[in-house]
């Protein structure tokens, strides 16, 4: 094994420094990862916070100014945007480069954004699945990525040199790396991630419409099921609508599945049918206690999470 003795990369743009993109150039900072951040935003409020804070050397308007030059490039926009930007920095990205993402679904990046890669830049898409809550350039921190895992969907034929350095590059900011086709990427997360958080909006936009319970009730007497709902549900609604528009066949199917196993609880609960309630609640609870064995989880209050950490 080589010992790394310099930055992986001469230049990273992250184009997008919301949560995950501010969180990318604090650990790029950390584990000295790249000689040079340049950040890009559309908006001069984003911009005027990034810049405050002061996590990327340089901070850019225009996407194409950004992406000039650099030898490793990340969208880190809403997947609803991937398209536009794509198109947008083509003609900016240099032959070499490497061009990924952090998108939740993955079909619909390689659909987006794969016939704008210009021919000799190698583009991986890839997920870091990690995540909080709350959005925006002052809702990054370094520590977001360690332990986490980050899933690459290299297509076939990418050079293996390219993805190689690029999960070298996961790893330095404290990632752990896998490697997964493009539709079993998206199935996987689909049940992992994109139908809980459809769950969690559904319910509370249920108990926000139950005429006999008050909003002040709702609010007032959250216990730890309803309180940990809202938590998610707090999440950027433009990152989920794009989410739940591009991966719709995924999440549709897994929603059936669900569906079909929600009806069975219903005449189990109906019927006073204990023993498959209980035998259910049991293999769940394992399924719970696997989550925290694995790391992807801690058994701590409020889930382990810093409320110091407010976006």
């Amino acid at each position: 094994m080589t010992t790394r003795t310099g930055p992986i990369f001469t230049k990273v743009a992250l184009v997008g420094v919301g949560l995950i993109g501010s969180s990318l150039a604090y650990a790029i900072r950390r584990g000295s990862l790249a000689a040079h951040i340049a950040g890009t935003a559309h908006t001069a409020d984003i911009r005027k916070r990034a810049a405050d804070r002061g996590f990327c050397h340089t901070i850019h308007e225009n996407a194409a100014d950004a992406v000039r030059d650099a030898d490793l490039v990340i969208l880190c926009t809403p997947v609803g945007a991937f398209g536009s930007v794509a198109q947008e920095i083509a003609g900016a990205l240099r032959p070499g480069a490497i061009l990924t993402d952090v998108g939740s679904v993955k079909m619909a990046v390689l659909r987006d954004v794969g016939p704008h890669v210009p021919q000799g830049v190698h583009f991986i898409p890839g997920h870091p699945i990690a995540g909080t809550e709350h959005s925006g350039p002052d809702a990054g921190f370094a520590e977001l990525f360690d332990g986490r895992w980050c899933i690459l969907t290299p297509p076939p034929g990418t050079d293996q040199a390219a993805v190689d350095t690029l999960a070298e590059f996961w790893r330095g900011c404290g990632s752990r790396v896998e490697f997964m086709e493009a539709k079993h990427h998206d199935i996987v997360l689909a049940i992992t991630s994109h139908v809980p958080h459809l769950i969690a909006y559904n319910i509370v936009g249920t108990a926000s419409d139950l005429e006999q319970v008050t909003q002040g009730e709702v609010i007032k007497f959250s216990a730890g099921g309803f309180r940990d709902f809202t938590r998610i549900a707090a999440s950027d609604p433009t990152m989920w609508r794009d989410v739940f528009l591009n991966n719709r066949e995924a999440v549709l199917e897994v929603l059936g599945r669900f569906s079909e196993d929600l009806s069975r609880l219903q005449r189990a609960i109906r019927w006073g049918e204990g023993d498959m309630l209980f035998d259910l609640f049991t293999r769940t609870r394992a399924i719970r206690r696997s989550v925290i064995e694995a790391g992807q989880d801690t058994p701590a209050a409020n889930f382990g999470r810093d409320t110091t950490k407010q976006g």
